[in-house]
């Protein structure tokens, strides 16, 4: 991380609420306007409120997709744009990616900050692969990626490191899953190896 990391003004109450049960968060900062994270493992639905509380708690102001269908609901629709979250159609991912790319780009040319959360893994039940969705899409908008783990065994949300992705998936895919070794999901059996399905 460099001197001019990007820092935020964290919630006092998710903060305490998060010592409370027993979690920390180590964040050092971002290292850019944009770019997007991943977070990793994603076996429980109970990884969704320890996301949320570590956001509020280090104030991060990240966006993250949703399945449309969550958004059909006027009551928890409006919870989860106020939250942050971005409906998309999973069954159309190419013209996500892209869309998403023409964004990050719009927020580069007018200097804002726009960082986006997203799970390769796509379910919390078991896959043997990640989506590739996340990968091609920091290679469309040339932002950096973000490493985000949920580690239910040191009971730790780390943000970072970040790394600039190469092109070369099978190099990338072996650092990405370097960088995890050893995080513990809720569900150990339910994470996906880190690796991208066959084209």
């Amino acid at each position: 991380m460099t001197a001019t990391a990007i820092r935020f003004q964290g919630n006092r109450t998710a903060q305490v609420l998060l010592r409370a049960a027993g979690w920390r968060v180590r964040f050092d900062g971002l290292p850019a306007l944009q770019g997007v994270i991943i977070v990793y493992p994603h076996t429980s639905n109970w990884d969704f409120p320890v996301g949320l509380l570590a956001k509020w708690a280090i104030g991060l102001p990240v966006r993250f997709w949703g399945k449309d269908s969550l958004f059909r609901y006027p009551v928890f629709g409006r919870w989860m744009r106020a939250v942050g979250g971005i409906p998309v159609d999973r069954s159309a991912p190419q013209g996500v990616v892209q869309v998403m790319a023409e964004r990050f780009r719009a927020a580069r040319a007018n200097g804002q900050l726009f960082w986006l959360a997203l799970s390769p893994e796509g379910t919390r039940s078991y896959r043997d692969h990640w989506r590739s969705g996340f990968y091609h899409l920091v290679l469309a908008a040339d932002v950096p990626l973000g490493l985000v783990t949920l580690d239910w065994g040191r009971r730790e949300v780390g943000v970072g490191p970040f790394i600039r992705l190469s092109g070369d998936a099978t190099h990338d895919l072996a650092l990405i899953a370097d960088h995890l070794k050893g995080v513990r999901g809720r569900r150990p059996e339910r994470a996906a190896p880190v690796t991208l399905a066959a084209p």
